[in-house]
């Protein structure tokens, strides 16, 4: 049996099941058969070290060591790896959260144009080589199953898993089609993801911050019938062309948590939500009270920042110079928002958290102050930055 690198940390970090086990069992058995003295003793050493995680669809996977670098496919991913203290592993990504939503946490994140080296449509297995990761924090099945790169199938998957490192995580930024299986709540995938990398203290602390921010939250809501009903459009919306992507803002998924959170209505209908698009005149007939731009915090100005001046000119001014555009209320009270950057975990999830609540409650939780975000003054903070600093520094 030729056994490739069969003394890299890599191939000793990880199980992936009986037949990953098996080979590595024989790699191992021609390389110490001649030290028979203190194999027992090391054995049941290894044996003691080992742990589990698990998480769907992949199953449980036997570790010896904790992995120490990892690549991601969505930023929900590193965001909970960055949570648990993790930033130093992190490799690369295909869709990255960008970097100054970090920045209140102390976190050093570069620019997107330094952490995107995968293909967002085509994946080179030579970048999974090169960066030689000890686990992917992705989904499988998302690699074979989206049709995005039709020269992919699973196979290439498998070999990426047998070859690079074992995969782990779930796809938990929305239900796709083929996702037939569990979809992880963001705290569900943060606490297998702890599993890991053995940081149940910091998942304990930071599920802690979490909840007291929903709790905080929910008490200061006026009454369900008062509360406003949004439209949450796609930020694919074209206003100069007059074509919206209408949203529902009640369905799992990580991307639309502080809406759940918040229990924010959506203004569409099913109809609306089942016809892909509308226009000027759909969204006068509907008339929302607000109007969210999806993602919009992350897709307008410069890669690593938020430009207010950019989010103006692509969507309110052409609401504003539309005829129709600028008779729905939501144009003329000023209310039309940048929404939360759909990927993320529980550093951006807790800052656009508190964004939402400020934006739709202003006269509760103060207002929404574009030009400064991701700062916020210190009265108008609904968590503390510091803790959550803490809790990833180790200081527990």
């Amino acid at each position: 049996m030729v056994c490739h690198k069969s003394v890299t940390r890599r191939q000793l970090l990880a199980g992936t099941g009986l037949t990953f086990g098996a080979a590595l069992a024989g790699c191992m058995s021609s390389t110490e058969s001649d030290n028979t003295g203190d194999s027992d003793e090391s054995t049941t050493t290894e044996q003691a070290d080992s742990y589990e995680a698990c998480i769907e669809p992949i199953g449980c996977q036997t570790l010896e060591s904790v992995p120490e670098t990892y690549i991601v496919n969505n930023g929900e991913w590193a965001d909970m790896a960055f949570a648990l203290g993790q930033r130093e592993g992190f490799l690369t990504s295909a869709y990255m959260i960008p970097g100054f939503l970090f920045k209140p946490f102390g976190l050093d994140v570069p620019p997107l144009s330094e952490t995107e080296s995968l293909s967002q449509t085509n994946w080179d297995k030579e970048i999974f080589y090169e960066q030689d990761p000890d686990v992917i924090l992705m989904d499988p099945n998302y690699m074979h199953s989206t049709g995005w790169d039709e020269s992919w199938d699973e196979s290439d998957t498998d070999e990426i898993s047998e070859n690079v490192a074992p995969f782990f995580g779930n796809n938990i930024l929305r239900r796709r089609e083929w996702h037939d299986y569990k979809l992880y709540s963001m705290y569900e995938a943060l606490e297998r993801l702890a599993e890991l990398f053995q940081e149940r203290e910091r998942y304990e602390a930071l599920a802690e911050v979490h909840d007291e921010l929903h709790q905080e939250v929910q008490s200061r809501l006026p009454p369900a019938d008062e509360r406003p009903e949004i439209a949450l459009i796609n930020s694919a919306s074209n206003p100069n062309e007059g074509t919206f992507y209408p949203m529902r803002t009640q369905v799992e998924g990580v991307e639309l948590k502080p809406y759940r959170d918040l229990d924010i209505r959506s203004a569409f209908t099913a109809d609306h939500i089942e016809s892909g698009t509308i226009d000027y005149e759909t969204l006068l007939e509907v008339d929302p009270e607000v109007i969210v731009v999806h993602w919009g915090i992350g897709t307008t100005g410069d890669t690593d920042s938020f430009s207010p001046e950019a989010f103006a000119e692509q969507f309110v001014t052409p609401f504003e110079e539309d005829s129709t555009g600028s008779r729905l209320s939501a144009v003329q009270k000023g209310n039309v928002y940048p929404g939360a950057f759909g990927s993320q975990g529980p550093l951006v999830n807790l800052l656009q958290t508190e964004v939402v609540a400020q934006q739709l409650y202003p006269e509760e939780f103060g207002e929404f102050d574009a030009k400064k975000f991701p700062e916020v003054a210190a009265d108008k903070q609904l968590f503390d930055r510091q803790r959550v600093t803490d809790i990833i520094q180790g200081h527990l």
